[in-house]
């Protein structure tokens, strides 16, 4: 049976995430072992941003992303999602054309609201309401692509202003910009809005279904296709031989609301063929056995091939 064609990302770790083994004294040597394997054979790379997590090891996600960027001339890249407020929408729009030029166009920004208020108030950053941070986002993406045109840009909104902004060099092309959450009545209503691409949370299928139909009433709202916004997914895969290894090691985190993958080859395949039934066109993975890369492996061997 012939099956759709889906494009995989991988999503290393900018630190302990308490889903892998994170050494700090080896990370860098692991990180770039994991990286020569998987940067070469899937179409992507993805960096996660968070400043901290508790007192555990983490690094910053753009400078990760750098790092990746410079030693790996293969995969696009892409922000898991970058927190709005963690960076001035007017520098990060001059931080991604610059890493667009330097990279030959191959980045994706991976835009989102932000979530973590232990991170905010440690950091120093104000904590607004999950709608003024949607609207703070929303704004950010107008910045972003005003002064994506080169400019002069002026701007005036509730939240940024630009006066005479100029951007040089123009981001050739222009970086798709995703939109990640899955909020219903305000984060798909901008993904349906301002996306081109949708980071959708890894939930149980029938909720994948739900949210799915939610974005496309929203588009529907606007007078969008929603064929015209690409649809990824990321997602922790327990892949292993033995399904029931696979389910072992995953343990909780198959009851959780957002839901890890875990099961044989045959599982994952039959569980992307259902994403892809519901338009899902650009899978970002988890491989938690990192810094050991046997998940990884068999991913390439035995499930990769059936969707290319």
């Amino acid at each position: 049976m012939a099956r759709p064609r889906l494009a995989f990302g991988y999503n290393p770790p900018t630190g302990n995430r308490r889903i892998e083994r994170i050494d700090p004294e080896t990370f860098r040597a692991d990180l770039d072992n994991a990286l020569r394997l998987a940067a070469p054979a899937f179409e992507s790379v993805w960096v996660s941003d968070h400043l901290m997590t508790e007192d555990r090891f983490r690094l910053e996600c753009w400078t990760e992303l750098m790092w990746i960027a410079a030693r790996h001339p293969e995969p696009l890249l892409g922000t898991i999602v970058l927190a709005n407020s963690y960076r001035h929408p007017a520098l990060l729009a001059k931080m991604a054309a610059s890493l667009q030029y330097l990279s030959g166009g191959r980045f994706i920004l991976g835009y989102g609201a932000g979530w973590a208020e232990d991170e905010y108030r440690a950091y120093g950053f104000d904590f607004p309401s999950a709608k003024t941070r949607i609207e703070q986002m929303v704004e950010g993406i107008d910045v972003i692509r005003a002064l994506w045109t080169g400019g002069p840009a002026d701007y005036s909104g509730e939240h940024y202003r630009l006066t005479e902004a100029l951007a040089v060099p123009v981001p050739e092309p222009l970086p798709p910009i995703m939109i990640g959450g899955d909020g219903e009545r305000v984060t798909l209503r901008a993904v349906a809005t301002h996306a081109d691409w949708w980071n959708a949370m890894s939930r149980p299928m029938d909720v994948l279904r739900h949210k799915v139909e939610v974005l496309e009433e929203h588009c529907a709202a606007v007078g969008r296709d929603p064929v015209t916004i690409a649809r990824t997914i990321t997602f922790v895969a327990f892949l292993d031989t033995d399904d029931a290894a696979a389910r072992r090691a995953a343990g909780s985190r198959l009851e959780e609301e957002v839901v890890a993958f875990a099961g044989d080859p045959a599982a994952m395949i039959d569980h992307l063929a259902g994403l892809a039934e519901l338009g899902f066109e650009h899978i970002q993975l988890v491989f938690p056995r990192f810094p050991d890369t046997s998940d990884i492996e068999l991913f390439l061997e035995r499930v990769r091939p059936e969707f290319a």
